[in-house]
C-alpha cells in the first residue's frame, strides 16, 4: 500500500481469503483502493467453476470472491497494472453513473462514503449501500474506462 501508484497490493484477509487492492500514490504514502467486486465480461465458466456458483451475479461479488474467482494470490502482489501480462488494467466500455456510500464490513471510518459503485449493477457486493441517506453521484469522464482482468481467469 506504501508502493508506487499503479500495482496491486495483495494480501491476506482475517486468515481467509486475499484482497486485491490497486495503488495510488507515490511511494512512501499509503494509498490504495479495494477491488471489491466485478461484471465478469470474459471467463465467466472458468470462474463460476473456481467459486462453485451457478449465478454469475455470485461469481465476484465481493473482494474474497473477486481474488478467488480470477486466481489472484499473494504472488501477485507488487504487479505493475499496466504493463503485466499476468495482472493488468486495460481500456473497456464506458461504466456510466458511478455512486457512493458507506463503506461495509468495517467498524471504524464506516461512515466515510468511499465506497463507489456502478449505479444499478446487479454485481455490486452484498453489503448494500446504506439505505440512511442518499448516495452521492460523481462522474467520470467519458474516455475513463477501465477493464480489469488477469491471465489466470481465462484458463
Amino acid at each position: 500500500m506504501f508502493g508506487e501508484a499503479g500495482h496491486a497490493y495483495v494480501y491476506f484477509s482475517y486468515g481467509f481469503h486475499n484482497c486485491l487492492n490497486f495503488t495510488t500514490e507515490r511511494p512512501g504514502v499509503a494509498g490504495a483502493v479495494l477491488i471489491r467486486a466485478l461484471e465478469p465480461l470474459e471467463g465467466a465458466e472458468g470462474m463460476a467453476r473456481r467459486r462453485g456458483v451457478k449465478d454469475e451475479r455470485t461469481i465476484a461479488d465481493g473482494p474474497g470472491k473477486l481474488t478467488q474467482a480470477l486466481r489472484i494470490d499473494r504472488s501477485f502482489n507488487g504487479e505493475d497494472i499496466v504493463r503485466s501480462r499476468k495482472l493488468f488494467v486495460e481500456l473497456g466500455r464506458a461504466p456510466g453513473q458511478t455512486q457512493t456510500s458507506e463503506r461495509v464490513g468495517i467498524t471504524r471510518g464506516a461512515e466515510r462514503k468511499w465506497r463507489y459503485y456502478l449505479a444499478g449493477s446487479r454485481f455490486v457486493s452484498r453489503g448494500r449501500p446504506s439505505r440512511r441517506g442518499p448516495t452521492e453521484p460523481i462522474t467520470i469522464p467519458a474516455g475513463d474506462r477501465i477493464f480489469v482482468g488477469s491471465s489466470a481467469s481465462l484458463v
